[in-house]
């Protein structure tokens, strides 16, 4: 069966997960990339539904039904980690039924800053954190900032507005994170997406050209 590369995105309650992936997604299928979703909740499916509503349905990015949410019942943790067989399941059918996606794109439940995805679950994690959570934020570590692959920090406009000093994070992001890669972005402009997807098609697609310009020229 084809392995479809995955990357996971987790953070904080309202750091912007379900916000970067409705900005990402775009950007991907502009370069003509397909992608499916999953979305991991504890108890609503409101962020799948709303991905479906504004990627799916308004914009035909991709079909409905590649975008799907997970209610887990218990902590998000557990999901993503502790026993992934609930997304495993459902990247087992998408991988059957779907073998042309380039990208499957996981979104956990919000949760504090020990998420971590099961490396049998994600090729690439992405943390999100936000500047409202203050800037000692970078600083103050957790297994999310500290062992992600790419640490994104958003919503860079209210740094004056809740006295937060970019640099600051910038300095200590780098520190702790020992050189690995760190965005700054605001989604609601787009501000440092493209970044983020670079890095996707990078370091996740390797460079490689959409499965479906490959078919065309076969």
């Amino acid at each position: 069966m084809t392995h479809i590369p995955r990357i996971g995105i987790g953070g904080p309650v309202g750091s912007g997960k379900s916000m970067l992936i409705e900005r990402l997604v775009p950007m991907l299928a502009e370069k003509g990339y397909s992608v499916s979703i999953i979305s991991n909740d504890v108890i609503s499916k409101e962020d799948a539904d709303r991905m479906r509503t504004n990627l799916a349905t308004n914009r035909g990015l991709l079909p409905e039904n590649l975008v799907i949410g997970l209610a887990t019942g218990g902590c998000p943790h557990t999901a993503i980690r502790e026993d992934p067989s609930m997304n495993l399941s459902v990247i087992e059918e998408m991988e059957s039924k779907h073998p042309d996606l380039d990208l499957i794109i996981i979104e956990s439940g919000g949760d504090n800053i020990t998420t971590t995805f099961s490396p049998i679950l994600a090729d690439y994690f992405i943390y999100i954190i936000d500047v409202a959570g203050g800037d000692k934020y970078p600083r103050k570590g957790g297994l999310g900032i500290e062992s992600c692959d790419l640490l994104v920090i958003n919503k860079i406009d209210l740094a004056k507005m809740v006295g937060a000093d970019l640099e600051v994070m910038r300095r200590d992001a780098r520190k702790i994170r020992n050189e690995k890669s760190f965005e700054f972005i605001n989604c609601k402009t787009d501000e440092g997406v493209m970044k983020v997807t670079e890095h996707i098609i990078h370091n996740v697609l390797l460079d490689s050209a959409p499965k479906s310009a490959i078919t065309q020229k076969v």
